[in-house]
């Protein structure tokens, strides 16, 4: 029978990914290796070319002065003879130099030179004019290296056309030696310079990730509960520098994400409170004993109401939401603001009237943006206006055109207005005084919330001014370009 069993295929085993310390390391260290190398071949090189022409040029001065005193040899020849016979022995540089006859007979020789340097092994003269470095060779006796050099020089001034032939040898063991003590020593230096690298490599590897490591801790550190850690920067790099500020400005904009919504988390718990305990209570009581058609009648009309407002905190919830988009576009064509804000005022008049508050407007604009986004606005402004007004107050609208294009739209009040403490607050989702709560219980707070999202998908702001006893005036500021995008064929939000 054949095996049932199923088997799974064992996941490739990745390779260990190198580090930047280690790529670091090993790159310096390699890096280090080569200009040691390459500068220790560049000496050996350059010195072993000036030994070769320093030696060359010896045996080619030597040679010359032979030549010279062969010229005159009925005169010098006892310092020829002492010159050919004691040449080996003298210090520094050993030469040794062999006169031959036409012939190749031998006339003088340095000692001992028969048995290191035959005769054999120089090369046939060439013409007696001829005195070229080229005609140096390199011969080698027993691992010891000799420059030799074959010349003809004539016998005489008179020039009777005798010549002899010149051979001449140096020795060149000492540079052999000196270029093996100068690799030895280079040796050394290059595997000195090597470890040093190593090592200088080690630390300053771990000196330049220091700053990355303390960024891996310190972020490593940050969870809901502790979103104020922030990166300490002290004599960092410039580039690191630039990534913990960038870090810490992203800290900056999560911690502030975070409290933000946790504050919009309770607040919106206390918002959807309210009207649930009142549905819940009404609910409660009405099922607590028999009612009547009419009672039960009136328990719904009521939950209705709860209803509408627990729909129209969603819509702008959602509203708002929508607007924190960054994608979020709205379609924005010229329209007459003037127009818009007489609309509000006939929609408001009848609330106006009934409280014996004055609505009044001025001033002639045209703005381009989105007309209902713009007349929402307006609107939320007015209403929030004439439910802190008392009765004998005036709600005045506002508007007026720049000389850049802007349009400023104001909407001001004569009434309480708002303490200072809490004027920056106002704007923020499900903010209320404690005097906007007693003097109007069924408000959501959301109204200036939606009118500062209007004013940022609009490219523009919203300011407020208020003063104790004196009212309350909330400017709204459209720029000339209408914000980023002006075109008039833009999704509707």
């Amino acid at each position: 029978m054949y095996s049932t069993k199923s088997y799974e295929p064992t996941p490739a085993v990745r390779p260990r990914a190198w580090s930047i310390a280690q790529r670091f390391r090993l790159l310096y260290a390699a890096t280090t290796a080569v200009l040691l190398l390459v500068t220790a071949g560049i000496l050996y090189v350059a010195l072993e070319r000036s030994l070769d022409i320093r030696d060359h040029a010896l045996l080619a001065s030597k040679v010359q002065v032979f030549r010279a005193l062969l010229k005159q040899e009925a005169r010098h020849r006892d310092v020829l003879a002492s010159e050919v016979e004691h040449e080996s022995t003298g210090g520094g540089m050993r030469y040794y130099v062999r006169i031959l006859d036409r012939e190749g007979r031998l006339v003088i020789e340095t000692p001992s030179m028969a048995r290191l340097l035959p005769p054999s092994v120089f090369r046939s003269p060439p013409h007696v004019s001829t005195d070229s470095l080229d005609e140096i060779a390199n011969y080698v006796h027993k691992r010891e290296p000799y420059l030799l050099l074959t010349v003809e020089a004539p016998v005489g001034v008179e020039g009777n056309g005798d010549v002899r032939i010149v051979q001449a040898a140096l020795d060149a063991s000492p540079d052999l030696r000196l270029l093996t003590d100068y690799r030895r020593t280079l040796t050394i230096v290059l595997v000195l310079g090597l470890g040093f690298a190593v090592v200088a490599a080690g630390w300053l590897t771990r000196r330049s990730t220091q700053p990355l490591i303390e960024i891996a801790r310190r972020t490593s550190e940050v969870t809901a509960n502790r979103l104020g850690e922030r990166i300490v920067v002290s004599g960092w790099p410039a580039e690191l520098v630039q990534v913990a500020v960038a870090l810490n400005a992203m800290l900056d904009r999560l911690e502030d994400s975070f409290t933000r919504l946790s504050h919009f988390s309770g607040d919106l718990a206390h918002a959807l409170r309210t009207p649930l305990g009142n549905l819940r209570g009404e609910t409660e009581v009405a099922l607590a004993q028999n009612r009547t058609q009419e009672e039960y009648k009136r328990v719904l009309a009521s939950s209705i109401e709860e209803y509408e407002r627990l729909s129209r905190m969603v819509d702008s919830l959602l509203f708002i939401a929508r607007s924190d988009d960054p994608r979020a576009l709205v379609e924005r064509k010229p329209f007459d603001a003037r127009k818009e804000i007489e609309d509000v005022q006939e929609f408001h008049q009848a609330i106006a009237a009934e409280q014996g508050v004055e609505v009044c407007s001025e001033g002639q604009a045209s703005i381009c943006g989105d007309r209902m986004l713009f007349r929402r606005a307006v609107t939320n402004l007015v209403g929030n206006a004439l439910q802190h007004t008392p009765a004998g107050g005036s709600v005045r609208i506002a508007l007026r055109a720049a000389g850049d294009g802007s349009v400023q739209v104001s909407v001001s009040d004569t009434g309480l207005g708002i303490e200072p403490e809490h004027l920056p607050k106002i704007f923020d989702r499900f903010f209320r005084t404690e005097r906007a709560r007693a003097s109007v219980p069924g408000g959501s707070g959301l109204g200036l919330a939606i009118v500062r999202s209007i004013m940022r998908l609009h490219g523009g702001s919203v300011v407020a001014r208020s003063e104790l006893g004196q009212g309350t005036t909330v400017a709204l500021l459209f720029p000339a370009s209408a914000g980023p995008a002006a075109d008039a064929n833009m999704t509707k939000l």
